[in-house]
């Protein structure tokens, strides 16, 4: 039976259960059946969440030591979704509710997140969404660079053992981190590149992030439409790599045999 992790809608628990594959879990705290469900991604690839994570309880060990985030966080926000989805999604940072309830976009921005989805025929359990950082900056504020440091080897694991085809960035900070360039998402945005995330050869797809898009309606009208080419490059296979070059060796010069003549 696969575990998956649970988090009651009503309570805002958080925990894994053991359970057959279609069945749900009622909440242990308050018994509330309305719970959201997805698998636990470590769990469905034989390793311990917190064994990934650097040891310590998920984000508790070498994180816990290098990064001041872990001091003000409810919990980690690791991600959700499926475990071997060919889709990805990266965004920033945990916010406020997302820090409650331990499942990254359930605010606004995730509702926006969830009908964009819908539009290609997709839901949160077809994908795997997470975010550059797992634990929640004060006041939503930016991620400042040696938290995203401190963090950064956490979404390379999870990108290694996901193996998505496409890797779609939400905003300025994943793009920049994960295609290891300085532009910002607005000369990027909808531009796809074939590149190495976790040892694997991905599309690497920069978005909006949702919650730009949220009051801007110009911005909205880009996102939808950039994320209207999602299937499409989910159906297109990377580019093989080029064979090297055959390389041309001259015959060696015969041996002259000196002394027959």
């Amino acid at each position: 039976m696969p575990i998956y992790e649970f988090v009651c809608m009503e309570c805002e628990s958080h925990y894994e259960e053991l359970v057959p594959m279609g069945e749900a879990a009622d909440c242990p705290d308050c018994g509330s059946q309305n719970v959201r469900k997805q698998f636990s991604v470590f769990a469905a690839h034989g390793v311990e969440s917190g064994a990934a994570l650097g040891g310590g309880g998920c984000c508790g060990g070498s994180c816990g030591t290098k990064c001041r985030l872990a001091e003000g966080r409810t919990q980690v926000v690791f991600g959700s979704g499926h475990p071997q989805a060919d889709l990805m999604f990266v965004g920033e940072a945990p916010g406020f509710h997302e820090d409650k309830q331990g499942v990254p976009f359930v605010g606004q921005a995730g509702k926006l997140l969830d009908t964009l989805l819908a539009g290609i025929g997709l839901t949160r359990s077809d994908v795997f969404v997470a975010n550059t950082l797992k634990c929640r900056p004060p006041g939503n504020r930016d991620p400042l660079p040696d938290e995203i440091q401190a963090c950064e080897s956490h979404l390379w694991k999870q990108i290694e053992l996901i193996q998505p085809k496409v890797v779609a960035t939400l905003g300025n900070f994943a793009t920049k981190l994960l295609s290891g360039r300085p532009l910002g998402i607005t000369r990027v945005h909808g531009q796809e590149q074939e590149t190495m995330l976790g040892g694997n050869r991905v599309l690497l797809y920069p978005l909006y992030h949702p919650a730009a898009a949220l009051y801007t309606p110009r911005m909205l009208e880009v996102l939808e439409s950039d994320f209207r080419r999602l299937p499409e490059l989910l159906g297109r296979g990377l580019e093989p790599e080029p064979a090297p070059e055959p390389t041309f060796e001259p015959p060696a010069e015969p041996a002259v045999q000196l002394g027959l003549f």
